[in-house]
């Protein structure tokens, strides 16, 4: 990870949360892969229930539990867990949302897609964020590793997911889509 204040810089954090529909509609939302918690408390404070957020770096929740006190949000849940060996071990068909953000360049990200639609409510939904492929980025995964949209919707079992929203892009560096558990 670049240092907290760079990483900041790369996103427009209430566009992505507005094009992700991310809102007080979703009661409880997963983000897997955490980090310094750039999105963890916008989005905590948007929803209306709980946000799990799962990290495999413990210096990376240390840095979010302190935010969240700072902030006196209560709404999250942290824990230390590589959710592609241990799941996340939440309960079957109980989350409204799982946020997939800069993680699909995974070298099997189709184990996402089975823990999130494991764990999702029927119409439940997943947002993916992900860096273009297209453009060069001061940080990021190598260009030639990083997802297209149309490689995503491919990756997509399509007898699990629908797609709900089309890709847009996300400026400067993102794009963004959502699927729908059926």
């Amino acid at each position: 990870m670049p240092a907290e204040e760079m990483w900041a810089s790369f996103f427009n954090i209430d566009l992505i949360l507005s094009e992700l529909l991310i809102d007080s509609d979703i009661n409880d939302l997963v983000e897997i892969g955490c980090g310094y918690g750039t999105f963890t408390i916008p989005v905590a404070k948007r929803i209306s229930g709980n946000l799990y957020a799962f990290d495999i770096e413990e210096e990376m929740l240390d840095i979010v539990t302190q935010k969240l006190n700072n902030e006196s949000v209560s709404n999250v849940k942290l824990e230390c867990r590589d959710v592609l060996v241990q799941t996340t071990g939440l309960a079957d068909n109980s989350i409204d949302y799982v946020m997939l953000f800069n993680i699909l360049h995974h070298e099997s990200p189709n184990d996402f897609f089975t823990e999130a639609y494991r764990i999702l409510k029927t119409n439940g939904k997943v947002g993916i964020l992900h860096w273009s492929s297209d453009v060069e980025t001061p940080r990021g995964p190598h260009l030639t590793i990083r997802p297209k949209p149309d490689q995503i919707l491919q990756w997509i079992d399509k007898q699990k997911f629908s797609l709900l929203k089309e890709p847009v892009v996300i400026e400067p560096y993102h794009f963004g889509l959502i699927l729908s558990k059926i």
